[in-house]
């Protein structure tokens, strides 16, 4: 088991052995549902055992953390704050430990990994200052000695279910502001990263211990699709947010919607890059780069779509195809790794099988387009020519493969960029005021996240990361997101002795 290897040690200090419970239910660790295995995706060797949830551990959970969403919403917002603040402190703590965790459970390269990490540190931080910002409003009432308020309070208990490409960020970005808002927290991590779960859980559940609070604010299960189906049924889960596929997406809402829950959905994107003709070559090139090859295309903000103007479509294209050349693949613990492996072995056989289909469709692979040879689920990084009209095109393969595509007219540009069912993320490089308030405007990109002259990944906490379309409609993270989880109430107080519709009536 690679547990036992040297280069493993260090997962003995962020509180995992070789075999670990896998549910943190009512302050305390166990796990009655089935053993199973992490894998390392550079060689798929196992790492450790965990002891998945079953159902009577879910049910049991539930109603620890229901019970204690009583006490947890009534201290005041200021003072969870300062339990936020405190896990903040012990990710600082651990943060390089817990960012070796990520990449090697996860995949993803070292400095990605501990990125990750920092993000919900940040996370943290912000919380911290939201939680003294959750105001409502005075609303002027038009009848005499009355007075409005619109006041927000917590809805109970939150449902947070993350994937495997971000295992604990996502976390991070629902958990921080869903805490400070009153709410406690149900968290089941992806099936093939149950170790990045235990270990975050373990440290929040000793900030919940060292400040006398009970253990079920934060309740989290390893397990896979039948818990994850229990908690979008759950009429005691207000709100899940869900991040993964707009498919399964689709299935969770309609369940939540059947009991008239809410959700907060994160779902595919299919992201464009447009390069105009007057752009900064050399930095839309690193851009792309940076969006298509970061963490081996398995970014929900992954730029999966290259649009070039045809006066610059052929110089930007040796340019990329050069710098793709220098892309060092491998372990991604490795210094100066830039393209870890694909997470799991069925990932890879996806992306052998979508080259296939690209290819029936016209593709032509300009470079890669290949698995490579190894234990583990490495992929060469991909560059295809493809029509824009190619239904390949409109769907999303998870993995490190760009369409590259010509264009005439910027309105030629943005109906390519909008002619896909996903609306995640959206990009343009140019330097014409224009053409950039064109793409930002109403006829521009119908994306949530539309950006200028960066790429379409490294979103900014302080904004509402999410998108329209087929990727759910949700917004996590920054701006006033954090109204998701609450509940808005219009109060109308009397403090006067007449009800002004009952006069002239002698109620005796």
């Amino acid at each position: 088991m690679g547990f036992l290897r040297k280069e493993y040690q260090f997962l003995s200090e962020i509180g995992l052995g070789p075999r670990n419970p896998g549910c943190y239910l009512n302050g305390s660790w166990r796990g009655s549902g089935p053993l199973v295995a992490s894998l390392n995706p550079a060689n798929n060797e196992v790492i450790a055992e965990v002891m998945e949830a079953s159902m009577d551990d879910y049910e049991e959970g539930m109603k620890a953390c229901f019970d204690a969403s009583k006490i947890w919403m009534q201290l005041p917002a200021p003072k969870r704050g300062d339990i936020v603040r405190q896990i903040g402190d012990a990710l600082r703590a651990r943060l390089q430990h817990l960012g070796r965790l990520v990449s090697l459970e996860m995949g993803k390269i070292l400095p990605e990994g501990i990125g990750e990490v920092q993000e919900i540190i940040d996370m943290c931080d912000f919380a911290v200052g939201l939680s003294r910002q959750l105001n409502g409003s005075v609303i002027p009432s038009e009848r005499p000695n009355h007075m409005m308020l619109e006041i927000w309070n917590p809805l109970g208990v939150v449902g947070v279910i993350t994937a495997f490409n971000f295992p604990c960020a996502v976390l991070g970005w629902n958990a921080c502001i869903a805490l400070v808002c009153g709410n406690c927290v149900v968290w089941k991590g992806a099936p093939t990263t149950p170790l990045i779960t235990i270990a975050m859980t373990e440290l929040i559940a000793g900030v919940l211990e060292k400040n006398n609070l009970p253990g079920a604010i934060f309740t989290a299960f390893c397990g896979g699709a039948e818990i994850g189906q229990a908690i979008a049924r759950d009429i005691r889960l207000p709100l899940v947010s869900f991040t993964g596929s707009s498919k399964v997406g689709l299935m969770v809402q309609q369940t939540v919607n059947e009991r008239f829950g809410k959700c907060l959905l994160e779902l595919s994107g299919n992201n464009a890059i447009i390069v105009m003709d007057d752009a900064d070559i050399q930095l839309a090139v690193r851009s792309v780069l940076f969006a298509a090859v970061g963490t081996a295309g398995q970014r929900c903000t992954t730029c999966r779509r290259l649009l070039l103007h045809e006066g610059i479509y052929q110089e930007f294209l040796d340019q990329l195809l050069a710098v793709y050349q220098q892309v060092k693949i491998g372990d991604p613990l490795d210094n100066g790794t830039l393209l870890g492996p694909l997470h799991t072995p069925v990932s890879k056989e996806n992306f052998i099988k979508g080259i296939e289909v690209i290819k029936s469709q016209g593709g032509k692979v300009l470079t890669g387009g290949y698995a490579i040879e190894s234990k583990g689920n490495f992929v060469q990084p991909t560059i295809v020519e493809i029509s824009s009209d190619a239904e390949v095109v409109k769907e999303e393969l998870f993995g490190p493969v760009l369409y590259a595509m010509k264009f005439k007219t910027l309105k030629d540009a943005i109906e390519i960029n909008n002619s896909v069912p996903q609306g995640l993320s959206s990009s343009i490089f140019t330097r014409r005021p224009e053409v950039i308030f064109k793409w930002i405007g109403p006829l521009g990109s119908d994306c949530g996240i539309v950006n200028v002259n960066i790429p379409t990944n490294g979103a900014e906490i302080g904004g509402a990361f999410g998108g329209e379309k087929a990727t759910g409609g949700g917004r996590e993270a920054g701006s006033d997101s954090w109204k998701q989880y609450m509940r808005r109430s219009t109060c109308t107080i009397n403090y006067g002795s007449e009800l002004p519709l009952a006069q002239g009536i002698n109620f005796g």
